[in-house]
C-alpha cells in the first residue's frame, strides 16, 4: 500500500507538538502517492485520536509492556516490525535526540534507505523528493531516496494544520525480545515549568562567547522574557560552563528551525550554523562585521551586545506597551 508511516513523539502521556508537524509532512507525501497517513505510537496515549484532526487516518499504539520506558533496542524491534507488517512507502520519524537514536537502527533492521534531517519534500513525476543539509549545513540537497525511504523530519521545518478529519485508534502486540534490550530508561525526571525546550520554541534568543561572562547572560534571559522566546546557546558558551547542554544549539547539541532566532555575541562557526541556519528569520547581534554569522542573517546588527541587547529589549517593551 502507498501509504506513509510516523512514530509518535509523546512527553508526559502526551503527543508532542513534532508529531502534529510530522503529520503535515506525511500528509504532502501522502497526497502525491495516493496514499493515507498511518501513526504509530509506542505507547498509548490518550489524545492518540486527535491526530486525526492533523491528516491521521488510523493511529496504531503498541501495547508491549516493555515498551513503557524508553530503550534503543526494544523501540528498533517493535518499529522494524511494524514497518514490515504494514510495507509503507515511506517512514517518518522526528528528528530529535530520540529519532535520530532509532531512525538507523530501524533502516538497518528494514534495510531501507535513510535520510537525516529534511527540511522540506515534494513529489515529482510520483516520486518522493525530499530536502536535507550537507556539508555541516552549507548546502541543502534535493535527494530522491530509493522506494520505502525513512526520512527523519527537522522540528519546526512543517507547520501543522488542522484537516477536521477523523482517525480509527487500534491496539496492536508487538513481540520484544528482552535479552537484546542492552541499556533502558529506569527513570525519567521532567523538569517542571520554565520556558518551552528549544526544538520546539517558535523564537530562541541565543548567546556565545561574545558576552564575556556568564553573568551577562541576564540580557539574553531579558530580551527572551521579553519576546517569549527559549533561550539557546553557543558550544563555546556551554563548554565554558556557562549554560547547561540543554540549552546547546547546533551540530553537537540542538538542531532547530524556529520561526525567529537571534544570535547575540556569536561568531556562527560551522558546527552554530549547522544547527540554525534553516530559521526562518535570523537577527544577529556581534562587534565584528566580519563574523560568519552575517553571511546567514536576515538582519544584522554591528555593535557591542552589551549595549545593543538591553536597548533593543527597552525598545520591544515600549512597542507592547504602545500596542
Amino acid at each position: 500500500m502507498p501509504n506513509v508511516l510516523l512514530f509518535c513523539e509523546s512527553k508526559a502521556g502526551k503527543t508532542k507538538p513534532i508529531t502534529r508537524e510530522l503529520c503535515a509532512a506525511a500528509r504532502r507525501i501522502a497526497a502525491g502517492i495516493g496514499g493515507e497517513v498511518i501513526a504509530v505510537s509506542f505507547v498509548e496515549l490518550p489524545d492518540a485520536a486527535n491526530l486525526g484532526t492533523f491528516g491521521a487516518k488510523k493511529i496504531i499504539q503498541l501495547t508491549a509492556g516493555e515498551l513503557a520506558n524508553y530503550s534503543t533496542e526494544g523501540y528498533a524491534q517493535a518499529a522494524a516490525e511494524i514497518i514490515k507488517a504494514e510495507n509503507p512507502s515511506a517512514v517518518l520519524f522526528a528528528a530529535t535526540a530520540r529519532g535520530r537514536d532509532l531512525a538507523p537502527r530501524v533502516a538497518a533492521r528494514t534495510g531501507r534507505t535513510l535520510l537525516a534531517d529534511c527540511t522540506d519534500l515534494k513529489i515529482e513525476g510520483g516520486a518522493l523528493h525530499v530536502l536535507r543539509p550537507i556539508y555541516a549545513g552549507k548546502v541543502l540537497l534535493w535527494c530522491k531516496p530509493a522506494g520505502g525511504a525513512i526520512l527523519t523530519i527537522r522540528p519546526k521545518a512543517f507547520t501543522a494544520e488542522e484537516t477536521g478529519g477523523a482517525a480509527s485508534v487500534e491496539s496492536r502486540a508487538v513481540a520484544i525480545d528482552t535479552s537484546k534490550i542492552r541499556a533502558r530508561v529506569i527513570e525519567e525526571r521532567v523538569q517542571s515549568g520554565g520556558p518551552v525546550d528549544v526544538t520546539e520554541a517558535d523564537i530562541i534568543v541565543s548567546g556565545g562567547r561574545g558576552l564575556k561572562a556568564p553573568e551577562n547572560f541576564v540580557i539574553v534571559e531579558e530580551l527572551a522574557k521579553v519576546l517569549g522566546a527559549s533561550v539557546g546557546a553557543s558550544r563555546a558558551a556551554v563548554d565554558a560552563g556557562w549554560r547547561p547542554h540543554s540549552e546547546q544549539v547546533g551540530q553537537t547539541g540542538k538542531v532547530v528551525s524556529p520561526t525567529l532566532y537571534v544570535a547575540v555575541g556569536i561568531s556562527g562557526a560551522v558546527q552554530h550554523l549547522a544547527g540554525m541556519s534553516t530559521s526562518r528569520t535570523i537577527v544577529a547581534i556581534n562587534k565584528d562585521a566580519d563574523a560568519p554569522i552575517f553571511k546567514v542573517a536576515t538582519y544584522g546588527i554591528v555593535g557591542d551586545a552589551l549595549q545593543v541587547v538591553p536597548a533593543l529589549t527597552e525598545e520591544i517593551k515600549k512597542v507592547k506597551a504602545e500596542g
